[in-house]
């Protein structure tokens, strides 16, 4: 039996080997039949890693693989050299492959967007709050690249009021404080003139 089972194994490297080195196939129109093959010594002689304890061929999908590559290097310096070109040789196929896809799909250009021009408006306007108050709705600051945090912090204090920025680009200040922003935003921020102020007037939020 333990006879039987070394050369079953033995034709398995052996096939393995003819795959992985097409060459000792011939020309590759020939069909495969059993028996001896061009350019292959017989009888096969298998080589061991002394690391792994199987065949040097089957070393890299050991999980140490860079000790079976030591004791490679040290012990069978040809079979490493080989080894490692015939990595190399696969590596550089991949590599091929993955640049073939790239031109095709387009993979890895990225195409810069362009920001679109936002007019510089601020608008202001007023909205019911319950029955009886109201609040100042403000929109517009950022395209005028105003930190919105600081001005809401900044109407509050001179409102002495509530204000937060309750939108993407809004801020909403307690109290109708519609009339007195025409004045107080132009004063804190020159960029801004009285024509680029709007007044929406009453609005529902």
């Amino acid at each position: 039996i333990s006879i039987c089972v070394v050369i079953v194994y033995d034709l398995v490297v052996i096939v393995h080997r003819c795959l992985r080195f097409p060459a000792a196939m011939g020309d590759g129109n020939e069909n495969f039949a059993p028996g001896p093959l061009p350019g292959v010594t017989y009888p096969v002689q298998v080589l061991y890693c002394g690391n792994c304890s199987m065949p040097i061929e089957y070393c890299e999908y050991y999980p140490e693989y860079e000790k079976c590559k030591q004791w490679l290097e040290r012990n069978l310096p040809e079979e490493f050299e080989k080894l490692m070109k015939i990595g190399e040789k696969e590596e550089d196929g991949i590599g091929e492959e993955e640049k073939k896809r790239q031109k095709r799909g387009g993979k890895g250009i990225m195409k810069a967007k362009k920001k679109e021009d936002v007019p510089k408006q601020v608008c202001v306007s007023r909205a019911p709050r319950g029955k009886k108050k109201s609040v100042t709705v403000v929109t517009g600051l950022s395209t005028f690249d105003i930190d919105l945090k600081v001005a809401a912090k900044f109407f509050g204090t001179k409102f002495a009021c509530g204000s937060s920025v309750t939108g993407e680009d809004e801020i909403v200040i307690q109290g109708d404080v519609k009339d007195d922003l025409f004045d107080i935003i132009p004063e804190k921020w020159p960029e801004i003139d009285e024509d680029s102020i709007e007044d929406l007037g009453d609005q529902k939020r």
